[in-house]
């Protein structure tokens, strides 16, 4: 039997949100559960009714009640959820208006910043005022090309507030990469910034914001916030006002209201196979499941203070902004975790009394590769969680933990994905810790592994499907009137089941263990990126042939490979290689950035004149390829066989 690394106190379980929420169910339903797996079967084998007590329990905030919980319809993903009700999401996260503080955010080399709740009342009121003014109704699109700063925040709950959706991305995304996003969904307005700090270097952003701007006609205003100079030039950049001057006077915020299932935010795919797919997220289906992950899975509370190490352009910064609804004190952060040295996250974890935690396996590994022991130089009690996404956490993760940061705390290694903007699997209150392993599947979510033949199994792995519907599901992709992308990402697999392409273990105690994405999107770091992406750069040199991107395991992690087929009389030289290098990182994103550059004779393709990626990536991984028969040129996997540069760092 293994020994817990970590078992809840009596008084912590009966302490939680959890227990209360059992407590309400119990006497309501008539029923009695003696572990977390039984509130978890009947959370699944009950939906309506479950979702029903999350509503009340969390408090959603309706102008108009619902008339039923959910309707299920013939596809899975056309579930009706709350139908009747009208609600406004940036309102319930604004729901205290009083002197407790809401934000604080702390710049890469610079002052802390808070904004109590009253005064981000005032602020969003201010903005949303001026969007109003500036024409931004329901259903129109506001982007953020943004820091994480608190400004990022007020912009999203400001056009929120008015019905418009939200879409963001971080500054480190390349022109490309900004215009395969935001292009697409044609938004009206554009929140940036100057610039940003980034490992103790300033960067300014204006060139590429003039850039991006040029080529969205849609654009009718673009606000620039002033980070990294207190007067930037902004006359190179058309339709552009500075926020300061943007701001109207303004009290009190007309909330718009609107059915559950009103357009909210707009995330993004990968790009593995061309342009990334633009998920619509619904105001409600967000709201009600990240309150039930941040309430009941997380115990997040009024006094809690709540952080994530996360950019705008990943969903964990939507997550994390949900925590406002709770009223709790939310931390940001921006810049590199390691400037000017590993110290920089838990110095400010001790000083702002961080209680919740949240960052990345890649983070936790690179800080034990650094020898940093926050245990050792930080005052770490208020500490009673630490949260882990991104990618798996290694058994040696969660050592290093308990060894290195914390003894008495609950390490929460969740893992789900953009699509959901939220978890599948994560922590809970009740069970304990074991080394490697998630604490179980979140509630309402009926998660099973299947194996080859489409059965669930315990004990063996397999893909991860959900088997019931949830409320955070994309309510359609953008510029795909006949659904036929969004069937393809999901539901091409098993009929009318949820495939949502993580290799995982479902273990006996209802423990998991994610052994990463079984497609071929990369993941370096955690953070999902596409290989579409990196080809578009690659491929317009004149030295380069064609090209491969592969994502080889290593260490814990995924880093990025690119095989290169060179023009006849062209070789791969160092200069080449830092060029290529360069302009994925300038026209894409650091994360992007391959760690190793190879030249091969030949890249392999299926007849269909497809580039075999998974197949490359099991060669690579000394694993055996099936189906070479489907392949064009199947010698050419040869190649890819024992390669000596990818045997070291």
């Amino acid at each position: 039997m293994l020994k817990p690394l970590w078992k809840p106190k009596r008084e912590q379980v009966e302490k939680s949100n959890l227990f209360a929420f059992q407590k309400i169910v119990e006497e309501k339903y008539k029923k009695n559960f003696s572990s977390y797996q039984d509130l978890h079967q009947w959370s699944v084998e009950n939906c309506d009714s479950f979702w029903r007590e999350v509503w009340d329990f969390v408090g959603i905030q309706a102008s108009q009640p619902y008339e039923r919980v959910l309707e299920k319809k013939e596809k899975l993903q056309e579930t009706q959820w709350f139908q009747g009700s009208k609600l406004n999401f940036a309102e319930n996260l604004l729901r205290y208006r009083d002197e407790q503080t809401a934000l604080i955010f702390q710049g890469e080399g610079q002052t802390p910043q808070r904004m109590t709740y009253q005064e981000l009342y005032k602020n969003v009121a201010q903005v949303a005022k001026a969007l109003r003014l500036s024409g931004v109704k329901e259903g129109d699109r506001v982007a953020g090309f943004m820091p994480n700063m608190i400004e990022t925040i007020v912009a999203m709950l400001a056009a929120t507030s008015l019905g418009a959706i939200w879409s963001s991305c971080s500054p480190d995304f390349g022109i490309k990469g900004v215009l395969d996003r935001f292009g697409q969904i044609e938004p009206k307005v554009l929140f940036t910034a100057d610039g940003y700090f980034y490992n103790g270097k300033k960067h300014s952003s204006l060139e590429r914001v003039a850039e991006v701007v040029a080529q969205i006609p849609s654009l009718e205003k673009v606000v620039i916030v002033s980070y990294t100079e207190e007067n930037p030039s902004i006359e190179s950049i058309p339709k552009a006002v500075l926020y300061t001057e943007f701001q109207e006077p303004a009290e009190e915020i007309s909330f718009t209201h609107l059915p559950f299932s009103h357009p909210l935010y707009i995330m993004y795919s990968s790009g593995t196979t061309g342009l990334p797919k633009c998920m619509v997220q619904s105001a409600g289906g967000i709201l009600i499941n990240h309150l039930k992950e941040l309430v009941l899975h997380n115990d997040l509370k009024r006094e809690d203070t709540i952080f994530y190490f996360s950019t705008c352009g990943w969903m964990m910064w939507n997550w994390l902004v949900s925590s406002l609804a709770v009223g709790a004190t939310v931390v940001l952060y921006d810049g590199s975790p390691f400037s000017p040295g590993p110290e920089t996250l838990w110095e400010m974890a001790a000083r702002e009394k961080i209680t919740v935690f949240g960052t990345s396996a890649k983070y936790l590994s690179a800080l034990e590769k650094e020898n940093y022991y926050p245990k050792e130089h930080c005052d770490l009690s208020s500490l009673r969680a630490i949260l882990s996404t991104g990618s798996p956490l290694p058994e040696e993760g969660f050592d290093f933990v308990y060894q290195k940061i914390k003894e008495d705390l609950q390490l929460a290694s969740i893992s789900g994905g953009t699509d959901l903007n939220g978890c599948f699997v994560a922590g809970n209150p009740f069970s304990p810790v074991y080394s490697g392993e998630i604490q179980g599947a979140c509630l309402g979510m009926k998660v099973a592994a299947f194996n080859s033949e489409g059965k669930a199994v315990i004990g063996s792995k397999g893909e991860l499907v959900c088997l019931t519907p949830f409320p955070s599901m994309p309510i359609y992709f953008w510029n795909d009137p006949k659904g036929e992308k969004y069937h393809k990402a999901y539901f091409d697999v098993y009929e009318n089941i949820w495939r949502h392409g993580d290799y995982i273990e479902i273990r006996e105690n209802g423990g998991v263990v994610i052994y990463g994405r079984s497609d071929a999107t990369l993941n370096p770091g955690g953070v999902r990126i596409g290989t579409a992406e990196i080809y578009s750069q690659v491929e317009t040199m004149p030295q380069i042939l064609d090209s491969l991107v592969v994502g080889q395991e290593w260490k814990s992690d995924v880093r990025v490979i690119l095989f290169v087929k060179m023009v006849p009389g062209e070789t791969l030289t160092p200069e080449l290689e830092q060029k290529i290098k360069t302009t994925i990182r300038q026209n894409a994103s650091v994360r992007h950035v391959p760690a190793k550059i190879i030249a091969v004779a030949d890249i392999p393709y299926t007849i269909s004149m497809k580039k075999v990626e998974i197949a490359v990536r099991k060669i690579i991984q000394g694993e055996p390829v099936f189906n070479q028969d489907a392949l064009k040129n199947p010698e050419a996997l040869a190649l890819y066989k024992n390669i000596p540069e990818l045997q070291n760092d």
